[in-house]
């Protein structure tokens, strides 16, 4: 298959410029190939002419000559898909030429699920310069739009992004558990009026991890009617995906209709095999907003397994004041044993990620920061604890002190069917 960066609109002009009499030549030719234009139409027999980034010509193109052609016979001709859930913002900054996407055919990468990279306070810049020091990456922006405007001509695919609720929130409540002010969410509806001025596709929402755990419903849909006003949209990881996913569908749906914005289910999926059943129940929940005016729209979750970090393990209130504070808490022999006895106990009110894939068997230790714990990576979390003589728990607390990280874990819990 040939991937094109991008079709946008175009007019047919192969008849007009095959007829005059000085042939404007092409970059490439790709012919013979069968045509796929995006619009879901069966696909046309034909070639496809461009110049630099765009497309000149689409049809049959005769003897319109290129300074390079490429025989697609028998091969699909067709838009770059979509990466409407990425998170290379970072890896961009580490490489540009996005070699494992673009060899898949993705030509857009879209950010923005809960965090974005803009806007920065102070204290978020430091923590971003961290992981991409300036002595070896250009780092120099701190808004949205200065992240964007430093990816333009350095990056091989198109990128957008939506703006993170729960930047915005760090960027004005830091990381605590607790409820914005009148003033703190004026702040917050400024910072997302600026990122959509700027250029982003509405407002994103991981409300399973903290600090977008912290938001209540009421802050969600005041951010969100900014969004509205620049027509834009809502997009969330929900603030669950297993034993109150329906629950957090309808905030979702509340969200959209109070705020009168598209909004739009990232990944969905029903997580851990308690919650498979629930599939045709979200389907309905969905149609039946569909039907009422609103527009709900959903991507689906094509793996069996889930990535995130093996923090989400741990409560919420744990990581409460950011990731230092939760070290501490980790570090604190009562504390820890609390900790431990909620990552054991089923629960609605947060999404424990340690039952949900049917105990530690289903979690898989995936990347460390420290040399010393990566002979962990590739085993799950019950043979480590084997290896290690401890309780998976203990295991999982111990990982993330000594790694001083989240530590990456792949999570099994969804159904093929």
């Amino acid at each position: 298959m040939y991937f094109l960066k991008s079709f946008g609109l175009f007019v047919v002009m192969a008849a007009f410029l095959l007829s005059c009499s000085s042939k404007p030549e092409a970059d490439l030719i790709i012919r013979n190939g069968l045509i796929y234009d995006g619009s879901g139409n069966p696909p046309v027999k034909g070639d496809v002419a461009v110049v630099a980034d765009t497309i000149l010509a689409i049809g049959d193109l005769g003897d319109l000559k290129a300074k390079k052609e490429i025989d697609a016979k028998g091969k699909a001709v067709a838009p770059g898909f979509i990466n409407v859930l990425s998170w290379a913002v970072g890896s961009l900054l580490e490489d540009g030429k996005s070699q494992s996407d673009i060899r898949q055919g993705v030509t857009l990468e879209v950010f923005g699920e809960g965090g974005s990279a803009g806007p920065l306070n102070q204290v978020m810049k430091a923590d971003v310069m961290k992981y991409f020091p300036k002595e070896k990456f250009d780092t120099a922006w701190n808004t949205l739009a200065g992240y964007l405007k430093l990816m333009e001509n350095r990056v091989s695919p198109n990128v957008a992004s939506f703006v993170g609720a729960s930047t915005i929130r760090e960027y004005v409540i830091g990381e605590e558990d607790r409820k914005a002010t009148p003033v703190e969410l004026e702040q917050m509806k400024a910072l997302v009026n600026e990122a959509m001025e700027e250029g982003a596709l509405g407002l994103g929402s991981a409300l399973i991890y903290p600090p977008g755990f912290y938001a209540d419903t009421d802050e969600l849909i005041e951010l969100a009617k900014v969004v509205g006003q620049h027509n834009g949209m809502y997009i969330s990881h929900i603030r669950s995906e297993g034993n109150q996913l329906l629950e957090s569908l309808d905030e979702l749906i509340r969200i959209s209709k109070e705020a009168n914005v598209p909004a739009e289910v990232y990944h969905l999926k029903m997580a851990g095999s308690h919650n498979w059943q629930k599939y045709d129940l979200v389907v309905q929940k969905i149609d039946s907003a569909r039907k009422a005016g609103l527009r709900i729209t959903t991507d689906m979750y094509t793996y069996t397994a889930g990535a995130t970090g093996l923090s989400a393990t741990m409560p919420p209130w744990a990581q409460d004041g950011g990731f230092m504070e939760f070290l501490r808490r980790l570090n604190d022999p009562v504390t820890s044993e609390k900790i431990k006895k909620e990552m054991l106990t089923k629960t609605n009110s947060w999404e424990n990620m340690f039952l949900s894939n049917g105990g530690p068997s289903g979690i898989l230790l995936s990347s460390f920061r420290k040399d010393s714990l990566r002979k962990y990576t590739g085993k799950t979390l019950e043979e480590v604890a084997k290896i290690r003589n401890q309780t998976p728990e203990q295991v999982a607390i111990d990982l993330i002190r000594e790694d001083s990280s989240r530590v990456e874990a792949v999570y099994f819990m969804m159904n093929e069917e």
